[in-house]
């Protein structure tokens, strides 16, 4: 049976590389009904974190990327790793360093001046000397001295590292923990991990793994290093290219269901199929249709694409998501229109939650226009035509379709054009010369509020 993991270290938020290697993971363990295992790498114990824990949970909660297994703790596995350091010692698979920082220092200076590449000589590696006193040893793994390692990588078709390449791994350092690498080694054995699909950034330590495992005897996962993601000038992707945490994208107002669509087509295609859904991707995902090429991270076509499932996202649910925002800006939905019918009317026209939210807000509180906007759009000319409007909204029958008779008819009655009067009205009613149709807009405000804020306005002008 497939069982896949997903193993982030707990040293930041989740972020877009990690999200696409965790959907990739899991839409891979889906596709063959398989297992998808959650494991948290907290062995960095300055740089983790419980609240770094907690963006990574709440991350792949709200992405909907539901694990099957875990999550499971590295620091809570300690005793196993050390007894197969044990197991790997008494083997002697595995020795005891004693070379201090200092030793290894003046090596590499000495490798370096030398023109030779940076390396420990292995010089405890057999060695008879009698251990210095009062050193605290580290753990190195036996790596083997001839041959060479052969990845057929599931992405990146196979790689070939000679063993001289490789010196002997600490696999635990001095004050006993064991290093990140021999964790993950001991895990993904210990978890019965079948196929390891991880960013190409740790291809480097897919040798050194597979080396340890075959000491172990233990079977060998299938490997599947996905290129980076960039950002659209080729450098490595960061916060300055729109990479923020993933919940970050749920406070600016993305859509779930949007990113991961997205970070499904972020090195991976079906044809030219831009817009799908979660179980489409899963029936459709392999990991031979991924790219061998980094992916360059657009946050415009992020933002296009959230905004067509927007538009087709039921509007009672999107109550649901933009009422946080409201409450922000000191909107109150109860006091209003119906938030579904208001959304009805705007969806069409934003990107984000948040900028529904922002759409909506003259519908729930008066927003009071700058005198700039009035001075320009209610001049002398325009003023008794407003007061006229005035009186004979105050009669209409309160629908859209009657609401935008009597505007025609006022119009047409003084010679002007449409946006004459369609303008200032939309200025004095919501604050604002961007708005959906004016008459959708006050058939939701209703009479009352609108001839209360038409009044309100202007009471200054004569």
């Amino acid at each position: 049976m497939v069982r896949t993991r997903f193993a982030p270290s707990p040293t930041g938020y989740l972020h877009i590389g990690g999200a696409r290697t965790a959907l990739f993971s899991w839409a891979f363990a889906r596709k063959h009904k398989g297992t998808f295992v959650l494991r948290i790498e907290d062995t960095d114990l300055e740089r983790s974190s419980q609240e770094s824990v907690q963006a990574i949970l709440d991350g792949m909660n709200w992405l909907g990327l539901d694990y099957d297994e875990g999550p499971f703790y590295q620091m809570q596995r300690m005793d196993r790793y050390r007894e197969v350091i044990r197991q790997l010692l008494d083997e002697g698979k595995a020795y005891h360093c004693y070379a201090s920082k200092e030793d290894l220092e003046k090596l590499r200076e000495e490798q370096m001046a030398a023109g030779l590449k940076p390396r420990y000589d292995r010089r405890w590696r057999d060695s008879k000397t009698t251990p210095p006193a009062g050193v605290q040893p580290v753990i190195r793994f036996k790596n083997p001295l001839e041959g060479g390692v052969v990845i057929d990588d599931l992405v990146k078709g196979r790689v070939v590292v000679s063993n001289t390449e490789l010196d002997d791994l600490i696999i635990a350092r001095g004050d006993g923990t064991p290093t990140y690498n021999f964790c993950v080694v001991v895990d993904d054995w210990d978890m019965d991990i079948t196929h390891v699909i991880r960013g190409d950034d740790h291809l480097n330590n897919t040798p050194r793994q597979i080396n340890i495992l075959k000491a172990l005897g233990a079977p060998l996962p299938q490997y599947a290093h996905v290129p980076m993601i960039l950002g659209h000038d080729g450098e490595r992707l960061s916060k300055r290219h729109g990479a923020v945490s993933v919940m970050q994208y749920q406070e600016d107002g993305y859509l779930p269901e949007a990113l991961l669509n997205y970070l499904a087509r972020l090195g991976w295609a079906k044809g030219d199929e831009e817009i799908f859904d979660l179980g489409q991707f899963v029936e459709w995902f392999d990991l031979d249709s991924i790219s061998k090429s980094p992916a360059k991270f657009n946050p415009e076509k992020l933002l296009w694409l959230n905004q067509q499932y927007i538009k087709k996202t039921d509007s009672a649910r999107l109550a649901r998501l933009v009422t946080p925002f409201m409450a922000a800006d000191c909107c109150n939905p109860e006091q209003g229109p119906a938030m579904e019918t208001v959304i009805d009317l705007l969806k069409e026209r934003v990107n984000t939650i948040e900028e529904l939210a922002d759409a909506a807000v003259y519908f729930y509180r008066p927003l009071t226009p700058s005198p700039e906007l009035m001075a320009e759009h209610i001049t002398p000319e325009i003023t008794p035509v407003i007061r006229q409007l005035q009186e004979k909204l105050a009669e209409v029958e309160w629908n859209k379709q009657a609401i935008n008779i009597l505007l025609k008819s006022v119009v047409a009655e003084h010679g002007l054009k449409f946006p004459k009067i369609a303008m200032p009205l939309r200025l004095l009613v919501t604050g604002e010369t961007q708005t959906p149709a004016v008459d959708a807009v006050l058939e939701l405000l209703g009479r009352e509020e609108t001839l209360k804020r038409i009044s309100t306005q202007m009471a200054g002008f004569n």
